[in-house]
């Protein structure tokens, strides 16, 4: 290791003193950076591999790299979606002993992308909305653990596809602050209302932007689509965290209540519930742990990690499959492994290798179940599953672009390597 390069990692990685640290990040050389899509970002940031993994550098000061190191620390541990921190690269200097930057370097999140890789032309009415809404359910999740962000924007944040909807991860936390408290009300009104007022602000900002470079498609309003964070933030913060009140003869509304949390996908701590003296009114005040109610249940029975939409998905399947192959009796984890190997996995080894880096394999299985279901509509008869799986390979997956490590718009340098396996099982083996 050169004398004055100062290292910081939870699990070193030798090969971390393979990349040129006595150069500036915008001048390293072509062998070293991967085109990745990033987003804007006032730093200099570049995309490398690191032991068959991506991994984003960027360059800021010692300090400031090394809070937000320990802040992405804090984040992971407390199960919120931002990206995962690798290390801290300090003390560079070039050979002539300049002083360099620190550099903050995170893994790369397989699957996602920044907003302006997730449309080819223009970005859609619909598509617009469905990122301010996973926006709004981060930032919720954030504030609901005591995090205060301080610069929400579309370009902070890391997109999955799920289930048709986003799933979104925050990829800058450098400006943030973590409040957290016993009673779980780390943050004031005022600071949610801040955090809030900067997201409208930001995505107005970045839609406008998009729509005076022409990739903005007709009709879509930017000030509209920004004030759809405040509603939608608003409304599932009231889901989570409102107390209510009701008569004791309507104390079916406390199961109701956890059941609407629980499809929001939010799981319950506890739940705090008073009656009046007089014994005639209610009132609960539930204290929600975390989200991820579905994921949580379909790692237990199967093992998948997938995003929280998918999941859902995934375990509406599972309990179709149980009423067709009348399993209804079984256990719910034998029944869940029966769909996992005669449901799940048959799908996922049909799609050829060449094609395995267009959608994770959870977004494949959702969008094959949609495919299926249009084709019956269309057809008002029941398709075969081969048949299915043709039609969706060859019509709609053949055409997507490769999200494992996502294309364009291109930063410097090579291509990420696509790593070898033996072919896939022909699907018309399917039955």
């Amino acid at each position: 290791m050169p004398e004055s390069l100062r290292i910081t990692a939870a699990e070193f990685d030798q090969s971390l003193l393979a990349l040129p640290w006595k150069v500036p990040l915008e001048q390293w050389p072509a062998s070293t950076i991967v085109k990745l899509p990033k987003g804007i970002s006032r730093h200099v940031v570049r995309f490398s591999e690191l032991s068959g993994q991506i991994v984003a550098v960027k360059e800021t000061t010692s300090a400031m790299a090394q809070r937000e190191y320990e802040m992405l620390g804090s984040l992971q541990r407390l199960d919120v979606p931002c990206v995962r921190r690798v290390a801290v690269v300090a003390g560079r200097t070039t050979p002539d002993g300049e002083p360099l930057p620190a550099a903050l370097v995170t893994a790369h999140l397989s699957f996602s992308m920044p907003y302006r890789a997730l449309f080819t032309h223009a970005l859609r009415p619909g598509t617009a909305t469905r990122l301010v809404d996973a926006l709004a359910v981060l930032l919720v999740r954030l504030h609901n653990v005591g995090f205060y962000w301080g610069d929400v924007s579309l370009s902070n944040t890391l997109f999955r596809r799920d289930a048709g909807a986003f799933a979104a991860y925050l990829v800058d936390a450098e400006t943030g602050e973590l409040h957290e408290s016993a009673t779980g009300d780390g943050l004031t009104d005022g600071q949610r209302e801040h955090d809030l007022d900067l997201a409208r602000t930001n995505i107005a900002g970045e839609l406008m932007d998009l729509a005076a470079s022409g990739r903005l498609e007709g009709g879509v309003d930017p000030v509209a689509v920004a004030d759809g964070i405040v509603s939608a933030y608003r409304a599932l913060w009231s889901a989570i965290r409102d107390q209510e009140t009701f008569s004791v003869s309507e104390s079916w509304r406390i199961t109701e209540r956890v059941r609407r949390l629980n499809e929001l996908g939010f799981d319950i701590g506890e739940m705090s519930i008073e009656t009046v003296a007089d014994g005639t009114r209610v009132s609960i005040q539930p204290k929600v742990v975390d989200a991820g109610h579905h994921q949580r249940r379909l790692i237990r029975l199967t093992g998948l990690d997938v995003e929280e939409n998918q999941a859902r998905r995934l375990l509406n399947d599972l309990d179709e499959f149980r009423v067709r192959s009348g399993r209804t009796e079984d256990e719910e984890e034998l029944a869940a492994h029966e769909w996992l190997t005669q449901a799940f996995e048959p799908v996922v080894r049909a799609i050829p290798f060449e094609l395995r880096a267009k959608l994770e394999p959870a977004e494949v299985y959702h969008q094959v179940l949609e495919h299926r279901w249009h084709l019956e509509e269309k057809r008002e008869a029941s398709v075969p599953l081969a048949e299915v799986l043709s039609s969706y390979i060859q019509d709609v997956l053949r055409h997507r672009r490769d999200e494992a490590t996502i294309m364009g718009p291109l930063t410097e340098g090579v291509t990420a390597p696509v790593p070898t396996s033996s072919p896939a099982p022909d699907w018309r083996d399917l039955v």
